[in-house]
């Protein structure tokens, strides 16, 4: 039998799509102001989040993550991590009590005369909702890039790396040479894996990779406890095995390809944004990078009504510019924009606010 599809009205001033730190910290903003919104998520607030390995820690620190002037406190004052911020995340709803319509994921979205309309999938059914204005929140962490080559779906290949004990004794091999690349080899290596990784270039940039991991894989690979191919890419992936062939000038030697025996295959080669909702809304997209077109004064797109906050403002990032910490203004923008008035309430408590240019962000 089919589900009777259901379209019930809702109305609101504001829809905030995405229910990530910033889709949360806005939507706090918000209700402080009295303004009436809707939320929507596809998912659960701070899903990508939920992707990391156990016990994975933020690079950034504690103060810079913060949302909703609401400061994160632990027992240890160091860098917290996946699952203490998820915790923290919920702790921030609960406390404010925001209403958010998880697992109900926005499928359309139209601009009318003078408002949006918003079709939703909900675990049953549809819904329509129509509101004044939009807000995009929706990350750059979709789904990962994918390879495209032969076996990368069978099931001993992983793009999402979540826990070293799941490499205990075995060889894996891990494609890729940024930060969650390098982050996984060292740790599946110290959780006792045989471990191979595979990169396209031919060493790892400083500015990849973060300067307390960079010097301890080096360090690895130069004491052969870390085996390492350099300008390599994989071109098939079998049962039991990963064909690689070496790079040169970024193209594939097909005929100098060898076999590299594995028993795992993890690819951290980052991930993309989901950019559909952007362009069913008229929403012009930039570059190789899919950059949506925005006022970087109001954060308002080419549509009028419409804006995008967090890091789905800088489309499919090649080079990361924008993470939690620097697009909390971006909330300050967009309630300036809606309201006339920028919240008291941004980040951390007032006493440990403070900038930090992005060089200094990437460094850390």
């Amino acid at each position: 039998m089919t589900p009777r599809r259901e379209h019930p009205q809702s109305t609101a001033e504001v829809a905030i799509v995405g229910a990530g730190p910033i889709g949360l910290e806005l939507a706090a903003s918000l209700k402080r102001a009295g303004v009436n919104y809707l939320h929507f998520d596809a998912k659960q607030i701070g899903y990508t989040i939920s992707w990391w390995p156990r016990n994975t820690h933020f690079f950034s620190t504690s103060e810079r993550i913060a949302i909703a002037g609401i400061p994160i406190q632990n027992s240890h004052q160091q860098r917290t991590t996946g699952e203490a911020y998820l915790a923290y995340l919920r702790a921030v709803v609960e406390q404010l009590d925001l209403q958010i319509k998880t697992y109900e994921p926005v499928i359309h979205i139209a601009r009318q005369a003078d408002s949006f309309t918003l079709r939703t999938r909900p675990l049953i059914g549809e819904k329509e909702y129509t509101c004044q204005k939009v807000v995009l929140a929706t990350g750059d962490m979709a789904e990962p890039n994918s390879l495209g080559i032969p076996g990368e779906d069978l099931p001993h290949v992983s793009h999402y790396f979540t826990d070293p004990h799941v490499y205990f004794r075995k060889r894996v091999l891990i494609v890729g040479g940024r930060n969650s690349a390098v982050e996984a080899a060292l740790r599946c290596w110290r959780s006792g894996s045989s471990v191979d990784i595979s990169y396209r270039r031919a060493a790892f940039y400083p500015q990849s990779v973060k300067a307390s991991i960079l010097p301890d894989v080096e360090t690895q690979i130069r004491k052969g406890n870390i085996g390492f191919y350099p300008e390599s890419l994989p071109v098939e992936i079998t049962p039991d095995h990963v064909v690689l062939a070496p790079l040169r000038n970024d193209r594939p030697l097909l005929n100098q390809a060898f076999l590299h025996p594995t028993d795992f295959v993890l690819i951290c080669t980052g991930f993309n944004a989901d950019l559909s909702l952007f362009k069913l809304a008229g929403v012009r997209l930039h570059g190789s990078e899919q950059v949506p077109e925005h006022h970087p004064e109001t954060m308002e797109t080419n549509v009028p009504g419409l804006y995008v906050a967090g890091t789905a403002a800088a489309g499919n990032q090649s080079r990361y510019r924008l993470f939690i910490e620097n697009c909390h203004h971006h909330v300050g923008k967009i309630m300036v924009a809606l309201t006339g008035k920028w919240p008291a309430q941004l980040g951390t408590i007032a006493a440990r606010r403070y900038d930090v240019p992005l060089a200094d962000i990437q460094t850390n």
